[in-house]
């Protein structure tokens, strides 16, 4: 039944586990042409591959696993999904009800595991195998999941025999949701009250944080960016670009005194898209405070700055259509940030072309020399920073797991979106958050087209940017977590391509054929100095100040 309405509700792709107590799961999944199944054995990297499939299918994916502790490495990709907003539906097989706090093996207690971080659960009856007393909570669970875009969790206990209850082949028709997924249109009134105070703002910030490709048109991309009184930043992960908008968030408003604050102050803020990466510009608004700050969106919208007035829920292209009837008061303030913004970029330059070898002159030339139309997955902690300092390629798609931003699912979840993706992808990662989840490459779901570029610091490199952690008694051995690994023994089991390089002329050098088509994944591992990068950054943000 439950794989029946799975069908019924057009899930396709399904993540299973190696178990015995799901081993019905297993069979009704596998035993169905309609779905596509992928086999995962660590569960911890199976959540993450699953939230990169629906990353790239914008629809509900399975994640199907064994009872007992099988479920909590769902956990951190739970969260991440929950925070994120993007659609899971973790199915866990169960021991009956009355072998759960017995000291049976394998067995915890399911019910609620995933507290607060889960849109909705359903505990299933063991008592009837077809379970049709509980198929309306069932379909109104996964309806849930695919109209809220939240995970929601399905618990099944399975009494033994476990392999005699797979009646025959199925025929259920892939149907997809019979629902709507749009948000509510606000009253007439609320929206000509929303164009009027609009146009009588002279300084309008947007603050655009992830947002996947495509979530706006064009049209209205262009008309962001044609009103001067209205100023876009936005972060590498919005996926949104036009001249006008300034991408270099920390750039611009690192060197600020508290007289220029006051002047970028906005008098509405506006925001769209999920968690917002840069530390500098979340200090900045929860110091000035707009004087209204709406968020366009549907699902969560997030009081980041103290400051939140009104949350439109609907999609952000619906929001920008009904915006185009009214333009706000003409003022300088894009054009004048605009104008600091491009001194700040020609400062980033300068500083850049000099630089010594270290983690900022790296990501200066990997970013640049990634192909056209790739998808960049990043990994969380420093990359991530230095990759928003960049200069961007409008035709990249850019992912990272800022939901919860962790370092633990960014490869798994990168190698999920890579196995069905349209675009070749490449993951830039850190070495603490490469090695924590090596299993990532465990699998067969790897095409040859994926690249790893790998900037190996020998430890956590972003503590040495944290103000006093260096001052920590221990900091090496307990922050900083240093080590002498490296990447080739274990990349080479796995029969993939491999290079090292540790200097600037020998990674331009490897840059240069190292995305050509091959018939194997590669890895780039570029080894920097670890206790140069954190004095490179911190001069770096020194040449941005004006002279």
């Amino acid at each position: 039944m439950v794989v029946q309405q799975c069908a019924k509700a057009g899930i396709v792709h399904v993540v299973l586990s190696p178990g015995s107590r799901n081993a019905p799961l297993i069979m009704d999944f596998t035993g169905y042409k309609g779905f596509q199944c992928y086999s995962i054995v660590d569960e911890r990297s199976a959540g993450f591959f699953a939230l990169g499939l629906a990353q790239q299918t914008k629809k509900p994916v399975a994640l199907v696993c064994t009872s007992g502790t099988a479920l909590l490495n769902y956990y951190p990709a739970v969260a991440e999904a929950y925070y994120s907003e993007i659609p899971l539906v973790v199915i866990s097989a169960d021991r009956p009800e009355e072998f759960i706090g017995i000291g049976e093996g394998q067995t915890i207690e399911q019910r609620s595991v995933f507290g607060k971080h889960i849109g909705k659960e359903v505990h299933l009856s063991s008592d009837d195998l077809t379970m049709t007393e509980h198929t309306q909570e069932l379909i109104q669970t996964l309806t849930f999941a695919c109209s809220k875009r939240l995970p929601i969790h399905i618990n099944i206990p399975f009494a033994e025999p476990l392999y005699d209850l797979l009646d025959g082949p199925m025929t259920i028709e892939h149907q997809g949701p019979a629902f709507s997924t749009e948000a509510v249109a606000p009253m007439d009134r609320d929206i000509k009250e929303s164009q009027t105070a609009f146009a009588n703002y002279q300084k309008i910030m947007i603050l655009v944080g992830t947002l996947p490709e495509g979530t706006i048109s064009q049209v209205l991309i262009d008309f962001m960016a044609s009103n001067p009184s209205v100023l876009v930043l936005k972060e590498s992960t919005s996926n949104l670009h036009h001249p006008n908008f300034i991408s270099g968030i920390d750039q611009l408003i690192s060197a600020l005194g508290h007289d220029e604050f006051a002047e970028l102050k906005p008098d509405l803020l506006i925001t769209m898209g999920g968690m917002v990466i840069s530390k500098r510009i979340k200090s900045f608004l929860r110091q000035y405070k707009p004087e209204c700050h709406w968020h366009i969106g549907e699902g969560r919208a997030n009081n980041t700055f103290f400051a939140l007035t009104d949350h439109w829920n609907m999609a952000p292209e619906r929001f920008w259509g009904l915006m185009t009837q009214t333009q706000s008061k003409p003022s300088g303030y894009r054009d004048y940030w605009r104008d600091i913004g491009q001194q700040r970029r020609s400062a980033h330059e300068r500083f850049v072309s000099s630089a010594p070898f270290s983690d900022l002159s790296v990501y200066a030339q990997v970013m640049k020399s990634i192909p056209d139309h790739y998808i960049v997955h990043m990994a969380n902690s420093a990359g991530v920073r230095y990759a928003q300092l960049m200069p961007q390629n409008p035709s990249h798609h850019v992912y990272c797991n800022r939901g919860t931003s962790g370092i633990e699912g960014s490869s798994s979840t990168s190698v999920g979106a890579a196995s069905i993706a349209k675009r070749p992808v490449v993951l830039i990662t850190g070495d603490l958050s490469f090695f924590y989840d090596s299993n990532a490459f465990w699998n067969q779901y790897v095409p040859q087209s994926y690249r790893v570029i790998l900037v190996n610091n020998e430890g956590g490199g972003i503590f040495r940017i944290l103000p006093k952690a260096k001052s920590i008694d221990g900091f090496a051995e307990f922050l900083e977590t240093k080590h002498t690994r490296s990447a080739q023994t274990l990349i080479s089991e796995y029969n993939w391509g491999y290079k090292s390089v540790a200097s600037s002329g020998a990674l331009v050098a490897a840059l240069v054929d190292f995305f050509d088509d091959s018939d194997q994944p590669k890895l780039l591992e570029i080894k920097t100095p670890s206790t140069l990068n954190d004095e490179v950054l911190t001069d770096y943000f020194r040449a941005l100040e004006p002279k």
